[in-house]
């Protein structure tokens, strides 16, 4: 059974730094694309990063871009999302997403953690 755990979350206050991190397990890491979205109450969940299985480049929504960045270690099966600069807009819980289209459609959801920006 795929699971996704999340970790890293927390209370940081503006300008600060956190990485969240999320590992895989049973399945094989390297054959899904990866993402971050992010989910305040009453809004729909919004794509935040994602990066591909292997070659190409990462993609962003336009109000994080330069200031987080997403990568992958295929390795240690673990996808992680180093957030600087953050904005009190930044807080919401975080969710990791993976998704393979082999040999059907399927993805997978972690269960969230919560980014808190505030002074």
């Amino acid at each position: 059974q795929v699971q996704l755990v999340e970790s890293g979350g927390g209370l940081v206050q503006p300008g600060g730094s956190l990485r969240l991190s999320c590992a895989l397990s049973g399945s094989l890491f390297s054959s899904y694309a990866m993402s971050w979205y992010r989910q305040t109450p009453g809004k729909e969940r919004e794509l935040v990063a994602a990066i591909p299985t292997a070659a190409g480049s990462a993609n962003y929504v336009d109000s994080v871009k330069g200031r987080f960045t997403i990568s992958r270690d295929n390795a240690k099966n673990t996808v992680y999302l180093q957030m600087n600069n953050l904005k009190p807009e930044d807080t919401a819980v975080y969710y990791c997403h993976a998704a393979t289209a082999w040999p059907t459609w399927t993805d997978y959801w972690g269960q969230g953690t919560q980014v808190t920006v505030s002074s």
